[in-house]
């Protein structure tokens, strides 16, 4: 019964949010609690809440900080040099734009930290993505899914949960791996330069000045894959906007808000760029080093950022009170997610349904158990969390695998292969930080991004098989 529950809890959960009729946080806080009661255990959903907030408590501190860090980085323009650098090499190209968010989040990923990759990212990439009318959806999809497969570092997570829930070496499970992992992280750049082709057909293509020259009010509202823009063609042509009655009120707010080209913003501090720049790479190096909990760091950043940027208190109110929308969005979403996971683990559904799964692999397919471990990450991971996956499921797995011959290495190694799809599961909360900072709805980024995350995900895994990897 709870095996059925967990499911229907979860899809339940996944319609409402993908049909729009439901916020994410109403149903990340309502579903789950109408199934606690439906289980019987109603009495217990208070324990299970709060046990759920504790564990998700350091992270929703760490996202509050980040996000008023990297907006005060915003503001004072240490991230302007890169969005015009990537224009210019871009030559406000689409294809050569979504490329380059590939490029770019992959390389932040190296810090091993989801929630830093997507502020940066998006930081970096939304100017030119609003700018251009580009298809923001393109954006988040292409980011999570590059971090996705870069979080198979080791320092990332996934590979030292596999290495520490099978007594194994990390750098064992992760360096054999880093073919298959290339083929996947090759499969997003692809996948970036087809979804670049598109939006190249669909919007056209800018000069460099023409890009910078264009005024908000001289743009119409993309609506959709196949909404156009009018006067663009397909060959470099210059689109010509609309007029001010074509456009979306909220989106005309949004553009007035834009202003990561802006070079004439009041809270530009370009005499405090080199500190500022210097600041943010001690940051990322005391994370990677982690000298400190990263909550920590991220709040002595902030207030030391808004301290030398803003003296003054009028002002340092100010920009905490401009992002203030972000952090609670983004934090309210984090303590929301913590209600599901908490009644998921709490009422026993997560492990259930962990059973369940393993337990309807047929017998025939015990030597090829690595295959059913790489296809069983795919949903399981985004079902549940990483730690529920590896520490509960993984385990199982291997032993299934070592009853027909298997390595628990390969097993550890296949099940990194979902972790493409696993970044932009609803129990993540990386990835509200990204659609929060990109002005998406979760819903759209899901539908967008599952399938392509999907396909990225068997390629791991193929590319795993093919090279003999497991």
């Amino acid at each position: 019964m709870l095996t059925i529950l967990g499911f229907a809890m979860i899809a339940t959960f996944l319609v409402l949010i993908m049909t729009k009729k439901m916020s994410p946080i109403a149903a990340l806080v309502l579903i789950p609690a109408l199934f606690c009661v439906a289980v019987g255990q109603g009495a217990q959903l208070g324990d299970y809440v709060i046990e759920g907030v504790g564990n998700l408590a350091p992270t929703a501190a760490m996202l509050m900080f980040a996000i008023v860090y990297f907006g005060v980085m915003i503001d004072v323009g240490l991230f302007d040099p890169i969005v015009r650098g990537i224009l210019k090499f871009c030559r406000a190209d689409p294809m050569r734009i979504v490329v380059g968010t590939a490029v770019l989040a992959a390389i932040v990923s190296l810090d091993g930290d989801g929630s830093t990759t997507f502020m940066i990212t998006v930081s970096a990439m939304y100017p030119l993505y609003k700018r251009l009318k580009m298809s923001l959806v393109v954006m988040t999809g292409v980011a999570a899914t590059a971090n996705g497969v870069m979080n198979t570092l080791p320092w990332g997570g996934p590979t030292a949960r596999a290495a520490t829930a099978l007594k194994l070496d990390a750098s064992e499970i992760f360096v054999p791996m880093i073919p298959a992992l290339a083929m996947g992280l090759l499969a997003v750049f692809v996948l970036a330069y087809v979804l670049g082709l598109r939006e190249r057909k669909r919007l056209g293509m800018l000069t460099l000045d023409e890009a910078l020259a264009r005024e908000p009010e001289q743009e119409t509202v993309s609506t959709g894959a196949g909404s156009t823009r009018g006067g663009s063609t397909g060959t470099g042509g210059t689109a010509t906007g609309g007029t001010g009655a074509d456009a979306d009120p909220a989106d005309e707010a949004d553009d007035d808000e834009f202003q990561g080209l802006d070079p004439n913003r009041s809270t530009l501090r370009p005499k405090l760029y080199w500190f500022n720049a210097g600041l943010t790479a001690a940051l990322l190096t005391a994370m990677i080093m982690e000298l400190m909990p990263i909550p920590v760091l991220f709040l002595l950043g902030a207030a030391l950022a808004l301290t030398v940027n803003f003296p003054h208190m009028p002002d340092q109110r100010a920009r905490i009170a401009a992002h203030a929308d972000n952090v609670l969005n983004v934090s309210g979403m984090v303590f929301a997610a913590a209600v599901f996971t908490g009644v998921l683990t709490g009422t026993g559904m997560v492990e259930n349904m962990a059973d369940w799964v393993v337990g309807a692999v047929p017998d025939a397919m015990g030597p090829h158990m690595a295959i059913v471990t790489g296809l069983l990450s795919l949903p399981l991971t985004y079902f549940m969390s990483n730690d529920g996956f590896y520490f509960g499921v993984l385990p199982v797995l291997a032993e299934a695998g070592a009853a027909h011959g298997v390595s628990p290495l390969e097993i550890a190694r296949a099940s990194l292969a979902g972790q493409a799809l696993h970044m932009s599961s609803p129990l993540v909360p990386a990835v509200y930080v990204l659609v929060g900072m990109a002005k998406v709805e979760f819903g759209d980024h899901t539908r967008f991004t599952v399938k392509w995350a999907i396909l990225t995900s068997l390629v791991v895994l193929a590319a795993g098989v093919l090279f003999g990897i497991m």
